[in-house]
């Protein structure tokens, strides 16, 4: 594996996939849990980056931290530290080129149980 480019200026950075590593299997693995699809639902609904501070999930900071690093490894989000906050955005064109209707049947479906559950799914 070739090393990784160093950073300018001291600025951290994060690995993710290249957009042609991103798999189907490690995809839908990622979007299986629950707390990462309550994610996913929320950056797919603004469509612009969050901090990690903003969501609010019933799990430990660490199990929060956990569940970001399995989205940004297989490849659906994309983090970036912009000052002391690591930003969060979904990569959708990715997603979407990779997997033509994926994401948005994904994200209906998720919807569709909420209001068949009463808002219990998430």
């Amino acid at each position: 594996m070739p090393p990784a480019a160093a950073p300018s200026s001291g600025a951290r950075t994060l690995d993710h996939p290249e957009r042609e590593a991103i798999r189907l299997e490690n995809v839908l693995h990622a979007l299986s849990d629950p707390m990462r699809l309550a994610i996913v639902r929320r950056l797919a609904a603004v469509e612009d980056e969050l901090s990690c501070a903003v969501f609010d999930l019933p799990v430990s900071k660490s199990t929060c931290t956990h569940h970001f690093r399995v989205l940004r490894e297989h490849g659906v989000i994309n983090q970036i530290y912009r000052g002391t906050a690591k930003m969060n955005a979904l990569r959708r064109a990715d997603l979407d080129d990779l997997f033509p209707g994926l994401l948005d049947s994904v994200l209906a479906a998720a919807d569709l149980e909420e209001k068949r559950l009463g808002g219990a799914g998430t």
